[in-house]
């Protein structure tokens, strides 16, 4: 393939951009999503963003990666509550009008981080590996012999929506994603500024928890739930790696061996917990390749 290939990952914070070229990285630049000022204003700040970027290579354009929370249909985002407004965003075709002639890929944020594990990362080789998004929210992603799992929907791996136990009070009709309440980034901070009476990240929270009882608890709590739902996702699936991602990935020191451990347990076939070749960056590397794939019929 010649020219350049560009990729877009778009989060409820932030938003990571990308071109390469031959594989290699050309240029990069992250921007707030600053998503309460609407979708209209989001894109438009993206596109301009990364055609500032394209423009920084004389290479021409042979493809766009777009990669974002939630379910991406022809008509609208599901599923993405922290991008107000995507739920009537036409992700393709928008992306595809402001770079004309040239084809333009969308794919879930982190399904496409599982695309990168398994093309380039911790997922090569497997014939059954879960991809595990630990972040400001909870996601997961399934590859099955280099194939990343969809689902009916498009929902497949979508776990922030599972119940926690079988009395839980609330559920995704209710509008509450159960899981991700107790087994997030966000969630985690939340709860441990409301027993500290200050506000505190995760990162901040898994600091003190060896020296504060109630930080703990919160810490405790939200890795015993993490560990629990992903040994049943590892009995259903079979996988042969379980592979973590996300911001809370800093955590891996406590986190690894504490999955690793109730693995051992509970599942006939423990698979290896390892940490992402791209930690923190997968669903853009998966959005340059989504990009690089969508140029391959210029080419031939």
């Amino acid at each position: 393939m010649t020219g350049q290939v560009l990729g877009i990952d778009i989060g409820g914070t932030k938003v990571a951009i990308a071109t390469a070229a031959a594989g290699n990285r050309l240029h990069e630049t992250q921007r707030p999503t600053a998503a309460t000022e609407g979708v209209t204003a989001v894109v438009d700040r993206i596109i301009r963003a990364a055609r500032e970027l394209v423009e920084a290579d004389p290479a021409p354009l042979a493809g766009v990666g777009v990669v974002c929370p939630g379910v991406i249909r022809e008509d609208g985002v599901a599923l993405a509550p922290n991008n107000p407004g995507w739920e009537t965003l036409r992700l393709r075709e928008t992306f595809a009008a402001a770079f004309p002639g040239v084809p333009v890929a969308v794919m879930n944020d982190v399904k496409a981080g599982a695309l990168a594990e398994s093309a380039t990362g911790a997922l090569v080789g497997t014939r059954s590996g879960i991809y595990l998004n630990l972040g400001t929210g909870l996601a997961a992603a399934f590859v099955v012999d280099g194939a990343v799992v969809e689902g009916a929907h498009g929902a497949a791996g979508e776990i922030a929506y599972q119940l926690p136990g079988p009395r839980h009070p609330s559920a995704y009709a209710d509008g509450h994603a159960p899981l991700e309440e107790i087994v997030s980034g966000q969630a985690i901070g939340a709860n441990a500024s409301a027993v500290l009476g200050r506000p505190v990240d995760a990162a901040e929270a898994f600091a003190l928890a060896p020296t504060h009882p109630a930080v703990a608890a919160v810490v405790d709590a939200a890795v015993e739930a993490l560990a629990t739902h992903v040994a049943n996702l590892c009995v259903a699936l079979d996988p042969d790696r379980v592979v973590l991602a996300g911001g809370l990935v800093g955590q891996a020191v406590v986190l690894v061996p504490r999955l690793a451990a109730v693995l051992r347990r509970a599942v006939p076939f423990p698979p290896e917990v390892l940490v992402a070749r791209h930690p923190f960056d997968a669903p853009l590397a998966g959005a340059l390749v989504i990009a690089a794939r969508a140029a391959l019929p210029l080419v031939r």
